[in-house]
């Protein structure tokens, strides 16, 4: 396997820059810079040296195969992050014939094959590194701490050992086998099915925490609703105006509520109109509003056309500094009632994100249906007769299969080459 160096941290003007380099001669390409290396994770000052003139002056960390992030031999440049130090540096690792430079997430694929990390960790990685909020880091952790493959290894644990007693019928197919299996086989069957829906029901809630909750504010024209958007957003990120119908697009505002990503959703006023542009805008507003997760409806005094509340939904007043009354009520243009409704969105949301399970992401959702689907037929084969236990058996390796994807373990080559592509060169 190639020898491959790169940039850890961003590009730009910093501080500090970590330079990386990781192969089987990762630690002689470096002594070339450094001299003679400090004992593996330990540090030491060095300075770096090309044909007798110094580059910088570096703290220089080794690690030996099998201690490393990759897993293989490692050495890492602690260097002063000007923009000229570090390309200086990537120019005299460039000048070795033994190295290259790695390819954008070859550090983290290398991880994984070498069995550092499974897939699920890898994905969880990702999601860290694009982790905007408290909910979003937390989440990605447990996934790049293994809780993935924990759960699976026991769901794959139960299978393969419902599928040895159905291989026990199948070897003694001409004998009496001692012992029914059946009652046994189902209720690992069982097990595994309850784990799954139960996983397959929290997937939304993880997958909101990790893409976001979508909050939409709808109202008639002129409700209030940009000027509300606005005073959430401590900016003018809407067009304000006294014309009824100023918004005709999906305006959007993304905040931090609590911990969770929240995007703000700014609509069309909603009423039956002949302009063409209007109707379009409240078409749009109508679809984004469905497919919120939680729907704010800025009331005026009068009942809201074309779209009715669901359970769950928050109901405001608008223009509280010159309207009195009942409910909730708030002013974009004062801030009267802003800080109610800021936690009460943060409370419905949170109860949303409440019971989020570990699987995050499509491909883990649709792993889980396909395992699923696969012990429906094992159940209904084991159930219907035992005359084929061979047939019940290929279901549960189908099902098996099905979960072991989640860790990159089979058949996923296509997906990998677009996972890693997502990387940054540096990882």
């Amino acid at each position: 396997m190639d020898t491959i160096f790169a940039l850890a941290t961003a590009r730009g003007k910093a501080g500090v820059a970590v330079i990386r380099i990781s192969g089987p001669k990762a630690w002689e390409a470096a002594s070339r810079l450094c001299g003679t290396l400090p004992p593996a994770r330990q540090t030491a000052l060095r300075v770096l040296r090309l044909d007798g003139e110094a580059l910088d002056e570096a703290v220089v960390l080794p690690f030996a195969k099998g201690h490393s992030f990759t897993g293989e031999e490692v050495v890492e440049f602690h260097i002063h992050g000007a923009v000229a130090t570090v390309s200086a540096v990537l120019r005299a690792l460039g000048t070795n014939p033994d190295l290259r430079m790695a390819e954008a997430g070859e550090f983290t694929r290398r991880a994984m094959e070498n069995e550092r990390l499974d897939l699920s960790q890898v994905e969880g990685l990702a999601d860290l590194i694009e982790a905007e909020t408290e909910s979003q880091r937390k989440q990605a952790l447990k996934v790049l701490s293994g809780s993935v493959g924990k759960v699976v290894d026991g769901w794959r644990e139960r299978l393969v050992r419902a599928a040895a007693l159905l291989e026990v019928t199948i070897d003694f197919a001409d004998e009496d086998v001692p012992v029914d299996v059946t009652p046994e086989v189902l209720a690992e069957i069982d097990a595994v099915q309850s784990s799954l829906s139960e996983e397959i029901r929290r997937f939304g809630a993880a997958e909101r925490i990790r893409d976001g909750f979508e909050v939409a504010i709808v109202g008639r024209p002129n409700a209030g609703k940009s000027t509300l958007l606005n005073a959430l957003a401590g900016r003018e990120a809407a067009i304000t105006s006294e014309i009824a119908g100023t918004t005709r697009d999906v305006i959007e505002v993304r905040m931090d509520l609590a911990g969770l990503a929240v995007t703000l959703l700014d609509t069309a006023g909603l009423r039956e109109t002949t302009d063409v542009v209007e109707a379009i805008g409240v078409d749009r507003a109508i679809s984004r509003a469905k497919d919120a997760d939680l729907r704010v409806f800025l009331l005026d005094g009068e009942e809201l056309p074309l779209l009715e509340p669901h359970a769950g939904d928050l109901i405001a007043y608008g223009k509280a500094d010159i309207v009195s009354g009942e409910g909730l009520r708030v002013s974009g243009k004062t801030g009267a009632g802003i800080d109610q409704l800021v936690a009460e969105i943060t409370r419905r949301l949170l109860a949303q994100a409440e019971g989020a399970g570990i699987m995050t992401r499509e491909r883990h959702r649709d792993a889980l249906i396909n395992a699923n689907r696969a012990l429906d037929s094992a159940r209904n084969e084991v159930m219907s007769s035992f005359d084929r236990p061979e047939l019940s058996a290929v279901y549960l390796r189908e099902a098996a299969r099905s979960l072991e994807s989640l860790l990159g373990r089979v058949d996923v080559e296509n997906l990998l080459d677009e996972i890693f592509l997502s990387f940054c060169i540096g990882k």
